[in-house]
């Protein structure tokens, strides 16, 4: 089943994107597993809700620690790009001396 996203189309498929980022393939196959009770040790809501909650937040942690990554890849591209930038050389100037008045 696709569902259709409105704006631009999709390129590629749920399981072709999460190819390309398996510690979140890997994460949703562990909540689908806890959905279908896989290990079967979930007898109680509660134990399936405290274990849904940690893997949501573990998930959130991730997903916002890969964007961070990416905003920062996408950053660094953007300025090593730009002439007059440079920011990989340490500054050696220890500024000007002071003038005695």
């Amino acid at each position: 089943m696709r569902i259709k996203v409105e704006g631009p189309e999709r390129k590629k498929s749920l399981p072709e994107r999460l190819q390309e980022h398996p510690e979140l393939w890997e994460r949703i196959e562990r909540m689908l597993d806890l959905m279908e009770n896989a290990g079967g040790d979930v007898v109680k809501a509660a134990e399936a809700e405290r274990q849904v909650g940690e893997q949501l937040q573990q998930l959130g942690q991730e997903v916002l620690q890969a964007w961070a990554e990416r905003q920062n890849q996408r950053q660094m591209s953007y300025w090593d790009g730009r002439r007059g930038v440079n920011r990989k050389e340490k500054k050696t100037s220890t500024g000007t001396p002071a003038t005695d008045e």
